[in-house]
């Protein structure tokens, strides 16, 4: 099975499989099932995980869920009978051989003891397994199955009793355990579909990194730098909440890594994509340093001493089923190897600014020649502008006309009379493809260009600006380029409609601080051209039209915030707190429109569980039957009563096709069922958002206990007063 070949170049492959099973993408791990032989573990279509193992050949046998592949005899095939949402192997507890496998679908998770062939737990998950990671997270001393699911995070010990809980923004996609912190403990990184990377110290929420994307992949790099990856194509490294580099493609990063491919004692991100390239690229700079190809999507990136000789390899797979392994550059390379990166760093960089000097020279030298006494009036005008000339921003509120929706204008303007040849604005989540292009045809061309700008979600964004700037009638132009942060809540006016209705949702809290505090983050975080010098203040919601009151009594220190959006009031709760350096708040609450729905979600919940209980019921009797119903038949098969074994045949028939439809509408109760507990799982966190610090914790464990003990009345309690005693 195993193909050597030459390391001729710093990273090449050493081995390669040609394995008979397809791999579904993002799943797929590596583990020691009996202590010793690193066995390489993938989930396939049909409800299927396959354990690749050359190394005990002849030593296994089938058992209970474990069954022998037909088509490789290094292959055990374990029986799911679920489609597979996520997987990993890893140390959970004392009393297991080797790593637990663990196997997470949209309904349960299992534990299983492969070297045993047993089960070590089974349990329901109600919200659904994603992403799964195994490993130790903050001050809890065994460690955990984490799962994220449909907007909840669950921990499990290696008993199966639920450790850990807590609710995030959205479902989860991807989670990995790093010490982001730097205190030498675990926290959480969460990447969900709301495009948030959250960070986790047990179930106190530590950062938020907004992204503007999905976030698919995450890995631990090395202390708190982290790896992460988005279904845009983007691909980045942060250092806890700083980032190093991100690039984007065209193609979908299927699964990322981190290895030392060249020895140096650094770890690179090594990135599968959907188009089968692999490339490693610098944990500094993003610069691609090794890239191979397979025939198909890579499905997932791992590493292990595969060849047991004492070697970590770096090991990819393809969605068809091939594997190839990768070994690091040798030590006798590796001065060799540090000592020809440096130079060929520092060679790239000394020829970029050459070129870089070298096209400005050129540029002064055309300047000049244009410039030079007797040039044309034409000539003159080319390439050349007024010493002053200054690229002027300037951000304001546009609400809603006939013809155009509410939104951020940006002015770009120049003093004199130059004109604006084109602008180039690059900002995150604001535009398709991260980058507007402005270019004003030559009928149109002035010293002016409004851009409208929508942000979509209540986050500061940076404009980066490009312009290019030039006379009437030039043909070179000088770029100017600015940056201007667009500020957090950008998107609501001080112009208010006389006619809105009033807000009747309110969060009041009380603060140890100064109005002018207040003040200073409302002009912060606003959109106010002349700023204002109170905190009391009523802003109109350029996307939904509902207004937002803040208002301050000097005396207490009081705070009230109205606004129907529960959503805004968390971010602006967070967001002062933040501002004023609070870390423990508590508040209390009442959105009565909003609390209306959840309560009609939550009996609906009920309902669902009462349909899910009789449906499960009447399969299992119907199930039964049919059993009763073939021995009838097989009985009047073998009596040649073949009448009667048409009979039995003609209601089994029947009863298979009630099975089926039952099955359906099982199917569309859970899916219903699934969307409902998503919408408590995220008030819960709304409610959350509302308080700081200890009061948030506090909320969301009581609001989660209150929901296990069926206790509709004190969580809503605790969601207005914060906490359930009276």
């Amino acid at each position: 099975k195993f193909c050597a070949r030459d390391c001729a170049t710093m990273l090449v492959p050493i081995f390669t499989l040609k394995l008979n099973h397809k791999i579904n993408p993002r799943m797929v791990t590596m583990g020691k099932f009996d202590g010793i032989h690193p066995c390489l573990t993938a989930a396939t279509q049909a409800g299927k995980v396959f354990i690749h193992n050359p190394h005990t050949r002849g030593q296994r046998q089938a058992a209970h869920r474990l069954s022998q592949s037909a088509q490789d005899s290094d292959i055990s095939l374990l029986n799911i009978n679920q489609a597979v949402s996520c997987l990993t192997a890893g140390t959970l507890g004392p009393n297991t051989t080797g790593d637990t496998l663990l196997v997470g679908t949209q309904t349960n998770l299992l534990a299983y003891d492969v070297h045993d062939n047993a089960d070590i737990f089974y349990r329901e998950v109600t919200d659904g397994a994603n992403a799964i990671v195994l490993g130790k997270l903050g001050n809890i001393e065994s460690p955990l199955a984490i799962i994220g699911g449909n907007c909840a995070l669950q921990g499990f010990d290696y008993e199966g009793n639920d450790q850990f809980w807590t609710v995030t923004g959205d479902n989860v996609r991807s989670l990995v355990l790093c010490d982001f912190t730097g205190d030498g403990k675990n926290e959480l990184l969460v990447g969900s579909e709301d495009f948030d990377i959250r960070v986790f110290k047990e179930d106190e929420l530590v950062s938020e990194i907004a992204e503007n994307e999905t976030v698919t992949s995450l890995c631990h790099m090395h202390g708190s730098r982290f790896g992460y990856a988005l279904a845009n194509g983007t691909v980045g490294v942060y250092d806890r909440t700083a980032r190093y580099w991100r690039i984007k493609s065209k193609n979908h990063a299927m699964s990322i890594h981190a290895f030392d491919l060249n020895a140096d004692g650094v770890v690179e991100l090594i990135t599968g994509w959907s188009n089968g390239k692999i490339d490693a690229r610098s944990d500094r700079t993003g610069e691609v340093i090794f890239k191979d190809n397979f025939s198909s999507s890579v499905a997932g990136v791992v590493e292990g001493d595969y060849r047991m000789d004492g070697q970590i390899q770096l090991i990819c797979t393809s969605v068809e089923g091939e594997v190839r392994g990768y070994l690091p550059a040798s030590k006798e390379m590796k001065g060799n190897l540090m000592d020809s990166s440096v130079e060929q760093d520092l060679i790239r960089e000394l020829s970029q600014r050459r070129q870089n000097l070298l096209l400005e020279l050129r540029n002064y030298e055309e300047n000049a020649k244009q410039a030079v006494p007797g040039a044309s009036e034409r000539d003159t005008q080319m390439g050349v502008i007024p010493a002053n000339t200054q690229l002027q921003t300037v951000l304001s509120v546009r609400a809603a006309t006939e013809s155009q929706r509410s939104h951020i204008e940006l002015s770009i303007s120049t003093p004199n009379e130059t004109i604006i040849r084109a602008v180039l604005i690059f900002a995150e989540g604001i535009f398709e493809g991260e980058s507007h292009v402005v270019h004003p045809s030559a009928q149109n061309l002035c010293g002016s260009i409004c851009v409208p700008i929508i942000p979509p979600k209540d986050i500061p964004v940076d404009l980066h600006i490009k312009a290019f700037v030039g006379g009437k009638s030039s043909s070179q132009f000088h770029v100017f380029e600015i940056t201007r942060q667009l500020p957090r809540f950008s998107m609501y006016d001080l112009n208010v409609e006389p006619e809105a209705p009033q807000p009747t949702g309110k969060v009041t809290f009380t603060i140890n601080d100064r109005p002018q505090r207040v003040v200073m983050w409302l002009n912060q975080n606003f959109l106010l051209l002349e700023g204002i010098d109170t905190p009391d203040v009523t802003f109109t919601s350029l996307r939904g039209g509902g207004l937002l009151t803040i208002s301050m009594l000097s005396t207490s220190g009081e705070i009230t915030l109205n606004t129907d959006d529960i959503d805004l009031a968390g971010d602006l709760v967070q967001s002062l707190a933040s501002f004023l350096a609070i870390e423990d708040l508590q508040a209390e609450a009442d959105f009565p429109t909003y609390f209306g729905e959840l309560r009609t979600t939550l009996t609906e919940v009920d309902d669902y569980h009462s349909v899910h209980q009789k449906l499960t019921a009447a399969i299992a009797d119907h199930s039964n039957h049919i059993r009763n119903m073939l021995v009838q038949a097989e009985d009047a098969r073998l009596m040649g009563d073949i009448r009667n074994m048409k009979k039995r045949y003609i209601e089994l028939y029947d009863l298979n096709r009630d099975l089926i439809n039952e099955y359906k509408i099982r199917s569309n109760n859970h899916n219903a069922l699934l969307a409902c507990l998503k919408s408590v799982n995220q008030a819960i966190q709304r409610a959350g958002r509302l308080r700081v610090g200890k009061p948030k914790n506090q909320v969301i464990t009581a609001c989660r206990d209150a929901i296990k003990n069926n206790n509709v009345n004190v969580l809503f309690k605790i969601m207005k007063a914060g906490t359930a005693s009276s």
